[in-house]
């Protein structure tokens, strides 16, 4: 049984400098993060597999899902659970084939027509958004809004992780649109304190634990 996590934080060194991969992911699952994924565009090769190796060892000691953005292979390099593709990264198909069963593959969408494209290529979750304005990605399509949304969850039968412009404050009106979780860079990375950051944005995904 694949774990799909519930709350992504994606790595970023381009947003802000004062943390390193590594140290963003300790901090991120200290506050509660279940799933990391290293989000790297460029740069070597061998030193992405260098801190890919150390992000895995630490996410695989607390019991936490690693996967790897875009790169297949740094992803099979480090031994991570999976990989996160967009729609313009190496093809979800071709991946399972290289990754295996048991790896969980992600596939970004920022339509509907899109998260059916992941679904039919075999996508474990679809990553939607963004769902607000982001900053965060350069090249981002429109922000979808949260009608959009809902109608994704309602349509495709597979795990949906809203992304884009997610805050402490628009989170709540976020999971009521039925995602299964939620993926975040600015609001974890872009923080003084992210460990802190990450943990009110967990305690916003359960719900139950605010009595």
């Amino acid at each position: 049984m694949k774990k799909i996590g519930r709350f992504h934080v994606l790595t970023d060194t381009l947003l802000q400098t004062h943390f390193s991969h590594v140290e963003l992911a300790e901090l991120a699952i200290a506050g509660g993060a279940d799933t990391i994924q290293f989000r790297q565009k460029e740069g070597a090769t061998r030193e992405l597999i260098r801190v890919a190796e150390q992000m895995q060892r630490l996410c695989a000691g607390a019991g936490v899902t690693f996967i790897v953005n875009d790169r297949v292979d740094v992803a099979i390099a480090a031994g991570a659970k999976g990989v996160h593709l967009g729609q313009e990264d190496f093809p979800i198909p071709l991946a399972r084939k290289l990754l295996g069963e048991e790896a969980i593959i992600g596939g970004s969408a920022s339509t509907l027509e899109e998260a059916r494209q992941c679904l039919l290529d075999g996508a474990d979750y679809v990553g939607f958004g963004p769902v607000f304005p982001t900053a965060s990605k350069q090249d981002a399509a429109p922000a979808s809004g949260l009608d959009l949304l809902r109608r994704v969850v309602d349509a495709i039968p597979l795990p949906i992780i809203a992304i884009g412009g997610i805050t402490q404050e628009n989170a709540p009106r976020v999971t009521k649109a039925g995602v299964h979780g939620i993926a975040v860079i600015s609001a974890v990375c872009c923080q003084k304190d992210p460990e802190e950051a990450t943990l009110c944005l967990r305690r916003l995904l359960e719900p139950e634990r605010n009595g």
